[in-house]
């Protein structure tokens, strides 16, 4: 069976934590590319931010149903919900927008482990990590690429 190595693609591009927002929409567009691992100050990955993340900025704001109940208030939707979702809005660089979940895989990690993983968690770019070093990027197209080659 494959493993996370035998598909990811080596050749990974990575966005700087402090890079404005523009400059990742142009490195996505130019690079034909889903997402990239945004490194941190200190040169970790501190996660990943995608198109999503750049289409979450310019859509409209969900404001959560509040119930009123003798004088007080019952959000029936995360008030942190809009807080995150403001935040995105209000974002000038990479930092603020990309996830601050890493998820990830090592190189050894089943294909069909990576796969379930993208699906169950909604992640497009997982990043393959040896440790704390990143040595590969897996995405859809990668994925899809095998499934072809297959």
């Amino acid at each position: 069976m494959k493993t996370a190595k035998d598909i990811m693609t080596t050749e990974v591009i990575t966005a700087d934590a402090s890079m404005p927002i523009s400059d990742f929409a142009r490195l996505l567009y130019e690079n034909r590319i889903s997402g990239a691992p945004v490194y941190n100050a200190d040169k970790r990955i501190m996660g990943v931010a995608t198109e999503s993340d750049l289409i979450d900025r310019n859509k409209r704001v969900h404001i959560p149903t509040v119930l009123s109940i003798l004088d007080g208030f019952i959000f029936l939707e995360s008030p942190e919900k809009l807080e995150k979702d403001i935040k995105k809005m209000a974002a000038t660089t990479v930092g603020d927008i990309c996830s601050k979940e890493l998820i990830s895989v090592a190189p050894d990690t089943p294909l069909d482990e990576v796969a379930t993983l993208m699906a169950e968690q909604h992640v497009h770019t997982l990043p393959v990590m040896d440790g704390e070093k990143l040595v590969g990027v897996i995405g859809k197209t990668d994925i899809i690429r095998t499934m072809v080659q297959e």
